[in-house]
C-alpha cells in the first residue's frame, strides 16, 4: 500500500504560517524554538495561542523548551491543552544527552499526541516506536537532511525507519525532517514517508516541478546576459 506523502510547512513567520494554513497542498505545520528565535518571537505562549486561534483544523507541532524532564512534562501537558490539533514536540534527548524516552512513553499513554524530534539513528527510532506503541497518535521525526549533510545517504536509514514504524503501530507516522531541496520531497515519496517538513521558501518553489529543462536552460542564459548587460561588463 502506497502512502500519500503529506507536506507540512516548517517555520515561525506568523504571516507565512497563516498563508500556508490556507494552502490546500499543505497538510500541517511545524515550528521549533530556533525558528521562533530567528523570526523574532519573544512571547512563546502568546505567539502559539495567536496562531492556534486562527489555525484550528490542520495539525500543528509545537515544541517544549525545558531541559529538566519534570518541567518538560509540565510544558508538554500545557501545550497539549491549547488545541485538539496540537502535537507536542519532544526532543529525543535533553541538552545533556539524557534520553527522553521514559517521558515520551508516559505522555503518549496519557493521550498526548507527540512529535518526537531530532532523531538521527535507527536505535533512537526503535526506542521511540516502542515507547509510543499503543498510545496516542505519534510522529517520528528523523532529520534526513542533516544526515545527508554529513555525507551519508539517508535513504537506507529512512527505509529501515519506516519498516520499524509500520511493524510497531499503524498510528506512528514517519516524518522526513530538515529538508534541504525540493528533490527531498521525491526522495521522501520513494521511501514511503508519511510526512515531510518543508521551509516556506522551498514551498514557494514547488511550481518548478516538471518544468521543461530546455526552457530552463534558455532562461538561465538570458539571466546571465541581462545581468552582464546591467553591470556594464567589458573586456576590451
Amino acid at each position: 500500500m502506497t502512502t500519500q506523502l503529506k507536506i507540512y510547512s516548517d517555520g515561525a513567520d506568523r504571516a507565512s504560517m497563516l498563508e500556508m494554513s490556507k494552502n490546500p497542498k499543505i497538510a500541517g505545520l511545524t515550528t521549533n524554538p530556533s525558528l521562533m528565535k530567528k523570526a523574532g518571537v519573544t512571547d512563546y505562549v502568546g505567539f502559539c495561542k495567536e496562531i492556534l486561534a486562527q489555525i484550528r483544523e490542520k495539525p500543528i507541532s509545537l515544541e517544549v523548551f525545558a531541559d529538566e524532564f519534570s518541567e518538560m512534562r509540565k510544558q508538554a501537558l500545557e501545550i497539549a491543552s491549547w488545541g485538539k490539533n496540537v502535537y507536542v514536540k519532544i526532543p529525543i534527548t535533553n541538552s545533556q544527552g539524557k534520553s527522553s524516552i521514559e517521558l515520551v512513553r508516559e505522555l503518549a499513554h496519557q493521550g498526548v499526541s507527540l512529535n518526537v524530534t531530532a532523531l538521527f539513528t535507527l536505535q533512537q527510532v526503535l526506542e521511540t516506536c516502542q515507547a509510543v506503541k499503543g498510545g496516542a497518535p505519534s510522529v517520528v521525526s528523523v532529520f534526513a537532511g542533516r544526515i545527508a549533510d554529513t555525507g551519508r545517504d539517508p535513504m537506507p536509514l529512512m527505509r529501515a525507519a519506516l519498516e520499524m514504524c509500520r511493524s510497531t503501530d499503524s498510528r506512528i507516522e514517519l516524518l522526513w525532517a530538515s529538508t534541504r531541496e525540493l528533490y527531498n520531497i521525491k526522495q521522501a515519496e520513494q521511501v514511503g514517508c508519511d510526512i515531510i517538513t518543508v521551509p516556506f521558501d522551498l514551498i514557494k518553489k514547488m511550481s518548478m516541478f516538471g518544468q521543461d529543462l530546455t526552457q530552463m536552460s534558455l532562461e538561465t542564459v538570458q539571466t546571465f546576459k541581462k545581468d552582464a548587460d546591467a553591470a556594464g561588463f567589458k573586456i576590451h
